[in-house]
């Protein structure tokens, strides 16, 4: 089985800097929600932190090693700590994301370097899977102050993961991600979940 990292040491400034990983959806907190996911795809399963987030006792904790970097950063962290080739990157926000999403995207690494889903609204790298042949890249990146995520996919063989592909996996929620209280709100009226 590969490797699995939740990206969870963003300072979330948009939602005031609350844990977004422990909002409750649907009766459980995101973090729970994703663990269990993973679980299913991944025995190797991390989060990875800024330098300033407390250890939690229940995951292994993965600290950033190029602090103020972004999510990219945090892939760097994800894949030099990780214990497979294969790893499936997750942002900590996204409550819908399935094991058989992440699955999927998996089983696509023997050929590419990164396999990334595109919807209308673009890439999603915080939902996509990695292999160790990204390492340099985003090494480099990092060295140049080049933190954008998106911008680092020129660099690898990119499967594209889109349109009825995509919509065979799950509804229009499955890339969803929270992003401001307002958004979260939002999925209070739409799926009828406990704030």
């Amino acid at each position: 089985m590969p490797s699995a990292a939740i990206l969870a040491g963003g300072r979330a400034s948009r939602f005031g800097g609350r844990d977004k990983s422990a909002l409750v959806v649907e009766g459980r907190p995101i973090l729970d929600r994703q663990l269990a996911a993973l679980a299913q795809v991944a025995d190797d399963v991390m989060l990875v932190v800024g330098n300033e987030t407390p250890p939690r006792a229940d995951v292994r904790v993965v600290r950033d090693r190029v602090t103020a970097s972004g999510p990219l950063g945090g892939l760097d962290a994800a894949l030099a700590a990780a214990r497979h080739d294969a790893l499936v990157l997750l942002a900590c926000d996204m409550p819908f994301v399935t094991a058989r999403l992440l699955g999927h995207l998996l089983s696509l690494t023997p050929g590419a370097d990164a396999v990334v889903p595109r919807t209308e609204r673009g890439y999603h790298p915080l939902c996509a899977a990695y292999t160790r042949a990204c390492q340099a890249a985003v090494a480099g990146r990092l060295a140049r102050g080049q933190f954008r995520m998106v911008d680092f996919l020129a660099d690898v063989r990119v499967r594209v993961v889109c349109g009825d592909e995509l919509a065979a996996l799950g509804d229009h929620r499955l890339l969803a991600n929270i992003n401001t209280p307002a958004e979260y709100q939002g999925l209070d009226r739409t799926i009828g979940h406990e704030l």
